[in-house]
């Protein structure tokens, strides 16, 4: 495949949101005002939105020596934020999603760390860490292995290591091994060290009366190229950069209500949503991306048949049924995989996400709430990061959301 450019300098920002918006508009799917409406006046969004609004889940519950020390974790973790295209595999092997064993993984590696194992997190122990380290840590080394038939002896199988869960720990050990070189090349001890340059850098700019945030992302973009999040669909770039986004923000709610934090705070209500599988699947389960007429040679309208259904739309726009204890045990059964998509196929839908959620924001500013029979006014304020939180959150929520069949895309360390 053609090498992606990266975006004019000063210009990430805007490249993501009208590379998105270009790309979901040449693919010919479809987003409407009434699709919006539909949405937002629901009670399915008005019921849980106020709860569920800042869920990104990058929250830490662990104790930290420094700040330093926890932005460098948060960084790393924001990295490490990948693998959804493994969720059913990985639920198989542990019992968590993608995010969950992602998360634990960090935690666990934090801790073997400060506990005198080595320090896994610095640039040197991110050049060093291998393949093993990670599937220990991980728990899963009973799980990355295959069995073959012998080639030369009858009925004898034998294990070697692959298996999908073995691509998820050559993907986290890859990503760690180039973000640590990108980062000794550059003479930082850590990633922290790098994020909390960029954030200074954007600090700088804002003092200037420039954008903080894209100048920071752009560092970050740069910088590390697991935060390239880019590809060509149809000869044209397609912007993401969801981690890099992602970063940024859960800085912004990690140390923002800090008045005496030494990591300076972008301003992050502006910024993109950090666009992954799941937005863009429960979109067009929710009926505000509607595939049916999109372009066919990208093989799109297929992927989710029964998505324009009324009734299938109006139950998952209904208030959630009230949950019984035995009923959410057995929901925590491993989810039935999503279509399996190309590179091209995964971008353009998370563009559509991107650019749809900038429509959500921009409707609901608008949007006559005068026969909702409730107070909706909350509704103008809505920011974009909010209803990627909302959306993210709310997948995971629902029972009859969490049955609902996610995109994947396999061998991708950027989302």
């Amino acid at each position: 495949m053609a090498a992606v450019p990266l975006p004019p300098s000063g210009e990430y920002i805007k490249a993501v949101r009208e590379s998105s918006r270009a790309a979901r508009m040449k693919a010919n799917i479809s987003i409407t005002q009434d699709s919006i409406k539909r949405l937002l006046l629901s009670p399915a969004f008005t019921n849980t939105f106020s709860r569920l609004r800042t869920a990104h889940g990058m929250t830490l519950p662990l104790n930290f020596p420094s700040v330093a020390s926890e932005l460098n974790v948060l960084s790393v973790l924001s990295l490490l934020n990948f693998a959804s295209g493994y969720r059913v595999p990985l639920h198989q092997a542990t019992g968590r999603g993608a995010f969950d064993n992602i998360r634990a993984f960090v935690f666990a590696a934090y801790i073997s760390s400060s506990t005198g194992a080595g320090d896994y997190f610095s640039a040197r122990g991110m050049q060093s860490i291998t393949e093993t380290t990670v599937a220990d840590l991980m728990r899963v080394t009973d799980a990355v292995h295959v069995e073959r038939k012998h080639e030369t002896i009858p009925g004898l199988t034998v294990g070697e290591l692959g298996g999908p869960v073995w691509e998820v720990v050559q993907l986290i050990t890859k990503t760690l091994q180039q973000t640590g070189e990108a980062l000794s090349k550059g003479g930082y001890p850590d990633l922290g060290s790098f994020v909390l340059e960029a954030l200074k850098e954007g600090e700088k700019a804002k003092k200037a009366g420039g954008d903080e945030a894209e100048v920071a992302l752009e560092r970050l973009v740069r910088g590390i190229p697991a935060f390239q999040d880019m590809a060509l669909v149809q000869g044209q770039p397609v912007y993401c950069f969801k981690k890099a986004l992602l970063t940024l923000h859960a800085v912004a709610l990690r140390f923002g209500g800090s008045e005496s934090s030494s990591v300076p705070i972008p301003r992050t209500a502006h910024l993109p949503i950090f666009s992954d599988n799941v937005i863009p699947s429960l979109l067009v389960h929710l009926g505000v991306i509607d595939l049916t007429n999109a372009d066919a040679s990208l093989g799109l309208p297929e992927l989710f048949p029964d998505a324009q259904d009324p009734a299938r739309l109006s139950a998952l726009l209904a208030a959630a049924e009230p949950l019984d204890p035995a009923a959410a045990k057995k929901d925590k059964e491993v989810p039935k995989e999503g279509p399996l998509l190309t590179v091209e196929q995964a971008y353009v839908l998370r563009a559509a996400a991107i650019d749809a959620c900038e429509l959500i924001v921009e409707a609901a500013k608008t949007l006559d709430t005068g026969d909702a029979g409730q107070d909706l006014s909350w509704l103008k304020a809505m920011g974009l990061p909010e209803i990627d939180a909302w959306i993210w959150a709310v997948a995971k929520d629902r029972p009859d959301y969490r049955k609902l069949e996610r995109f994947a895309l396999r061998n991708t360390a950027y989302f």
